[in-house]
């Protein structure tokens, strides 16, 4: 059993105290609670008091990080919002906020959903020593006492998923046809043969020859009798119990309090007070809106009125397709040093955190996304990375690599993750979390940026982009459909094979993701609209005096936020346009 100090906020902040120094002395220790009871995350922040253990995560510590939730937000509720000053009052509302949606994910019971297909903790563990320090023989200590962990963090998973079966809250079956290769993945006799054995390959030089030894032999010890039975105790738990118990229809709200559950999800990822109804009408305008702009391209390059004519000749012409996948992280290489030169035309503010791209991980590539991103650290001791699936080329089609790496790299994710982690005098509960509605949503909003550089001056690519942008609307409609108004799998994949380019095999998979990850979807293209309705606006509103560069740094320089506290930004800016963030 790990033991963990935690440092709890048991007594009311001293009265004689300023409002404003409550507030910021609640946040400090609220960010204490949060590194100590998950040393992954102080690790990630640069916090190394913590780097030989794991957070637990049975139902008991989870339902103690619940109550501890609940006396903080009784304790942000003890200080008058309308004394602190107006900065502040913003830090109230997003921590008041975050506070909330902890507490409503714990009563709609989204912890005994562990798994949504998406770096599942078995796959993260996996990556762990990409995703820590490992400078010196102490580093590499930390991480055998990490691996060493395992048993424990698995089984507390384990455990709330067992807790999800009794309860009649489980995963649908049909998302697991394929899945058991992300666990069976870390399954070897010969251990040297692991991910997790990886780091003990090339060690650095201030590792000497004894330790370097003495660091190998543990971990083939500890990788053999602890991590890889760990594995496989997991590989019979999904197999016996799980997935038998596992649900036969995907509708989220089919589960036990699910509607309920659905309904905060939709509210949870879009930061938004909006209906499933509401966000799938959204999305059926914006299909059509998009519908028309692709047809024109569709036009112009021959093919009159014959859309699907088009998407075929798209699908299966070998001029759009790598022939390797060297082949295709060189085009990626391209286009983002093409758009890194072009940068300073639409930002005042550019991080110092570099970025490289990397191939998705084998293990990972047949069932996970086209590409992802994954932060620095926040200390510069990593950068931040763009992972491209070269698994199954002809699924990889080259015009949409524009869009796709503007998206994940610049001046998407990485531009505004690794800024927001360098942004000085803010609490650090911001500056390491965010709200998807904001980060997927400036993530899409980033792959339209392209236009006005000249990024998409072949019509395909062009066409490119406009897929990717369809994509994101029919997540409104495919998502909401099967969670929330009874569509079914094939109806979901019809609808979006119908409407866009994405290959057969990208839709297949994205309708798998939504089946596991209600919700998350509806993120990208809601806060999207809404950064691009509130640039018209402040377009609109400033006319000649309109600085697009200023306009980003009004967006990007308070951290992710949620879009109703972006939408009090940007009109701040539009009315006192000199007084940018």
């Amino acid at each position: 059993m790990i033991q963990i100090l935690i440092l709890l906020f048991i007594t009311s902040p001293v009265d004689t105290l300023q409002t404003d120094q409550r507030l910021l002395q609640l946040f400090e220790n609220h960010w204490e609670y949060t590194l100590q009871s998950n040393p992954l995350t102080a690790t990630s922040e640069g916090d190394h008091r913590f780097d030989d253990l794991l957070p637990a995560t049975g139902l008991d510590a989870l339902e103690e990080r619940y109550h501890q939730e609940l006396q903080f937000l009784a304790h942000l509720e003890e200080i008058d919002r309308e004394d602190l000053a107006m900065e502040h009052r913003v830090n109230y509302d997003i921590f008041k906020l975050q506070l909330e949606n902890s507490i409503r994910s714990y009563e709609s019971n989204h912890h005994l959903l562990p798994l949504n297909g998406w770096w599942d903790y078995h796959s993260t563990f996996a990556d762990l020593g990409n995703r820590v320090s490992l400078r010196n023989s102490e580093d590499y200590d930390n991480y055998l006492s990490r691996l060493a962990a395992f048993p424990e963090y698995n089984a507390g998973y384990i455990e709330r998923m067992k807790k999800g079966i009794e309860l009649g809250i489980v995963r649908p079956k049909i998302v697991f046809e394929n899945y058991m290769a992300s666990v069976e993945a870390h399954i070897h006799e010969d251990v040297t043969e692991t991910r997790l054995f990886e780091p003990f390959e090339n060690f650095p030089a201030s590792v000497d020859e004894d330790d370097r030894l003495r660091l190998r032999e543990r971990a083939v010890e500890v990788l053999k009798t602890v991590v890889i039975p760990e594995y496989e105790k997991l590989q019979r738990f999904l197999i016996d119990e799980y997935i038998p118990a596992s649900s036969e229809t995907i509708g989220i709200t089919e589960v036990s309090g699910g509607e309920k559950y659905y309904q905060f999800l939709v509210e949870m990822n879009t930061t938004m007070n909006i209906t499933p109804d509401e966000i799938h009408q959204i999305g059926l305008n914006e299909v059509q809106r998009i519908r028309n702009e692709m047809m024109e391209i569709v036009e112009e390059s021959g093919f009159g009125e014959n859309f699907d004519g088009f998407v075929e000749f798209l699908r299966t012409d070998s001029q759009f397709y790598a022939e390797s996948a060297e082949e295709l992280m060189k085009e990626t290489a391209y286009v983002l040093k093409k758009m890194d030169g072009k940068l300073p035309e639409l930002f005042k503010t550019l991080p110092r955190l570099p970025y490289g791209i990397m191939e998705i991980p084998d293990y990972l590539a047949p069932r996970t996304a086209t590409a992802y991103y994954s932060r620095g650290t926040a200390d510069g001791t990593r950068a931040g990375f763009y992972a491209v699936n070269t698994y199954d080329l002809k699924s990889r089609p080259l015009y949409e690599v524009v869009a796709l790496s503007l998206h994940e790299a610049v001046p998407g994710h990485h531009l505004q993750i690794a800024l927001q982690q360098e942004l000085e005098d803010m609490p650090k509960f911001r500056s390491a979390s965010g709200f998807t509605a904001y980060v997927e949503g400036w993530a899409l909003y980033s792959e339209r940026l392209g236009l006005e550089v000249g990024m998409y001056d072949d019509p395909y690519d062009n066409f490119g982009r406009l897929s990717y942008e369809m994509w994101r609307a029919l997540r409104l409609v495919v998502d909401t459909g099967m969670h929330a108004k009874g569509w079914s799998r094939e109806e979901a994949i019809e609808y979006m094979a119908s409407n866009s380019a994405l290959s057969l095999h990208n839709i297949r998979s994205e309708i798998n993701r939504y089946i596991f990850w209600p919700g998350q979807a509806l993120a990208y293209k809601m806060g999207e609209i809404k950064i691009r309705e509130l640039r018209s606006m402040a377009e609109e509103a400033l006319g000649d005096d309109f600085d697009i560069r200023e306009f980003h740094d009004v967006v990007l320089l308070s951290g992710s936020v949620p879009l109703s506290v972006l939408e009090a930004n940007v009109m701040e800016y539009i009315n006192y346009p000199g007084s940018t963030r």
